[in-house]
């Protein structure tokens, strides 16, 4: 490679850190209370859970790295207490790509064994194989995690969206966190390169409304807050189209 091919790279590098970066500059982070201590903020990505109390913060997804900053401020606004835990609801960027930055405001990242695998590949866009932005921790199935005086139940759903997808619910407050197996109000987008399948999708749903009720609320992976009667439809709109196609 010679000087000028490399002085190219290093420009288009530039250029497209800055176009993402201005990309993010007018979003703003918005806050909906959901229980005595659980909310959903959103901002551009996947939609992102939060808990807090005594025992610190607990996050669910992060969005992207140059939102990182607007998250923090706003979860400062809920709490004064650290960063505990991050858990990643699959590997895709709009739900990962603040991971770095978490980590070095205190958070420990979560995420299914998969998650992990594709993080640590090359085909992540803008990952720059950070050891940083990867999980500490990992789980194959099923992981239980008790912070702020309630039982957080996480459960791997495959394969669905990617191979790596999981929903956590919060079994006191009654929120449920679909990741990206929901999408609220649109048709879902179904990763097959990743590891995803129609019929994987389609059992994601079903698992998730086992354990709701119709008070629950559901944080989809996109989209606005929801609920059951809303989830139901979701289903009842995947199996059609399944059984169309």
């Amino acid at each position: 490679m010679n000087t000028i091919q490399l002085l190219t790279i290093i420009l288009i590098f530039l250029s497209n850190t800055i176009l993402s970066q201005g990309r993010f500059d007018k979003v703003e982070i918005k806050t909906t209370k959901l229980s005595d201590h659980t909310y959903m903020l959103e901002g551009a990505g996947g939609n992102i859970g939060v808990s807090v109390g005594e025992d610190g913060v607990f996050v669910i997804d992060d969005q992207f790295a140059p939102l990182s900053k607007k998250i923090l401020t706003a979860i400062k606004a809920l709490s004064d207490k650290p960063l505990k835990f991050l858990i990643n609801t699959h590997y895709h960027g709009d739900h990962t790509g603040g991971n770095e930055n978490m980590v070095k405001a205190g958070a420990i990242i979560i995420a299914h064994d998969n998650v992990k695998k594709r993080l640590e590949t090359k085909e992540r866009e803008g990952s720059f194989n950070s050891k940083d932005a990867l999980p500490l921790i990992t789980f194959n199935d099923k992981l239980n995690i008790t912070i702020n005086n309630e039982s957080v139940a996480v459960f791997h759903v495959e394969n669905a969206h990617t191979d790596g997808d999981a929903l956590l619910y919060f079994t006191e407050s009654n929120v449920l966190h679909t990741g990206d197996t929901y999408f609220n109000g649109r048709y879902p987008y179904i990763d097959i390169d990743s590891g995803g399948s129609v019929n994987g999708y389609i059992e994601a749903v079903k698992r998730g409304l086992i354990l709701i009720n119709e008070d629950t609320k559901i944080i989809p992976g996109h989209g606005k807050l929801s609920n059951q009667e809303e989830y139901k439809s979701f289903l009842k709109m995947l199996e059609t189209l399944r059984t169309n196609i």
